[in-house]
């Protein structure tokens, strides 16, 4: 190109922005992750720093990046489920982790709020649905369905409940440890051994467990507490 005196002129094109959100994408089903990583390669929002089906896989991976990524998605396939997120806090408290694939169930959202995803995407989410998702945990604000947002607020209203009833019946300390190793179907006589104590002491609290949570069989005790607030830590 000439300009008006005739001497040549460069046509510089200007530089493509650079995309605003670093993703980083965890999941079991390897055909679900690459499509999900196309996906998102094709967005301009957005840049996929890495991909993994495994966590220590993606452990690995994480530790090699020169930066945290800003989100982290996670699939509800993988075995370690929300323990995952903890892991991941720990490791990197400045990425926002979205879990994928969540079941509108009063359990499932409260275990992975209560371990501190950004995000919640149904099982029956579009695309479209996902990638608004990611860029609204980017801007640390949480996209979900009415279902999930329902679920919560009646979280909410529960624990206000229990602040203002002062004779609520709570869990000890005991009674929380034994709770998290029923949550790992440990029997009776398993609880005894890992916490040395008698096998009486144990049905002991069991009982009392049973009793403070109201619910009847060994199955409900933690989902009970979990929504209860008995159980932050698990």
């Amino acid at each position: 190109m000439d300009d008006c005196t005739g001497r040549a002129v460069r046509d510089w094109a200007a530089p493509s922005p650079r995309p605003s959100v670093d993703v980083f994408v965890l999941i079991a089903v390897r055909l679900y992750r690459d499509g999900l990583a196309d996906a998102l390669t094709r967005d301009p929002r957005f840049r996929v720093v890495g991909s993994a089906g495994a966590f220590q896989d993606a452990r690995a991976q994480l530790e090699s990046l020169p930066r945290p990524p800003d989100v982290v998605l996670v699939d509800l396939g993988l075995p370690e489920r929300a323990g995952i997120t903890r892991v991941l806090h720990a490791g990197w408290p400045s990425a926002c982790i979205v879990a994928l694939a969540v079941a509108e169930a009063d359990d499932e959202v409260l275990l992975w709020a209560e371990a501190g995803v950004t995000g919640l995407v149904s099982r029956d989410a579009r695309l479209s649905e996902v990638l608004e998702a990611v860029e609204a945990a980017a801007r640390h604000e949480v996209l979900v369905t009415p279902a999930m947002a329902a679920v919560l607020l009646r979280r909410v209203a529960s624990l206000a409940g229990q602040r203002g009833v002062g004779d609520c019946p709570v869990l000890t300390q005991r009674e929380r440890e034994i709770v998290r190793l029923i949550g790992l179907s440990l029997s009776n006589k398993e609880i005894a051994a890992t916490l040395r104590i008698e096998l009486s002491t144990v049905k002991n609290h069991v009982h009392n467990i049973l009793e403070k949570l109201q619910v009847r069989r060994r199955a409900d005790v933690v989902s009970a507490a979990r929504v209860r607030g008995d159980l932050h830590e698990i």
